[in-house]
């Protein structure tokens, strides 16, 4: 079994309010849970306007196709014109 886990750290420069930071974070989040079933959730900076953190996990029987499927979702996330992603932290657990 392998496991992925990519954080995304994110800044949303528009963003004025929580209330606009969720807007804009629902569809990224809701997109990834159901286009490419992976786990999904706000990590970190839930209290500030203009920054989030995104985890994403994959589990999968090879690295290679875990690491495919975390390729097409961060492509996801950088399509999103009104976010800046300014790092990403990729993590592997390997079980036998």
């Amino acid at each position: 079994m392998q496991v992925l886990a990519v954080e995304f750290d994110l800044r949303l420069p528009g963003c004025q309010s929580l209330k606009e930071k969720r807007a804009v974070l629902r569809p990224i989040v809701d997109g990834l849970r159901n286009r490419f079933s992976v786990s999904v959730a706000e990590t970190d900076h839930q209290d500030l306007w203009q920054r989030a953190a995104v985890g994403v996990a994959v589990v999968s029987e090879t690295p290679g196709h875990a690491q495919a499927m975390m390729d097409e979702a961060e492509r996801f996330v950088w399509s999103f014109p009104e976010i800046e992603v300014l790092s990403t932290t990729p993590r592997w657990l390997e079980e036998d």
